[in-house]
């Protein structure tokens, strides 16, 4: 971990790391649970949680920038073949709509620079 690094990074987790994920945990558990306070973000580094953001506007990171947007779009394509899967208790919309959300998100990374 740099302490001069001025740049704000997003978590190698993208999607694992967001509030919707840790809220679920903490209702699943019953308490809440900490946030760590060092992580590990998308360009390979190790830095405080504190430097971190969800929101592809505040990345200043290029790297972590990238990295964000494959995830994203990984993950919109695997939602889609997951979905169309047999036995999918999701319909067809919904899986275009989260799909969606995924690939906005990533463009957002991707735009944002």
């Amino acid at each position: 971990m740099n302490e001069a690094d001025p740049h704000i990074h997003v978590e190698r987790k993208v999607l694992e790391s967001s509030p919707a994920v840790r809220n679920l945990v903490t209702s699943m558990l019953g308490r809440a649970i900490d946030a760590p306070s060092v992580v590990a973000s998308g360009c390979g580094l190790r830095v405080p949680y504190a430097m971190t953001s969800p929101h592809p506007e505040s990345v200043t990171c290029l790297p972590c920038r990238d990295h964000a947007h494959r995830e994203y779009l990984r993950f919109a394509d695997q939602f889609e073949r997951l979905g169309a899967a047999a036995g999918s208790t999701v319909t067809s919309g919904q899986v275009t709509e989260a799909a969606q959300r995924l690939r906005d998100l990533a463009n957002r990374f991707a735009r944002a620079r």
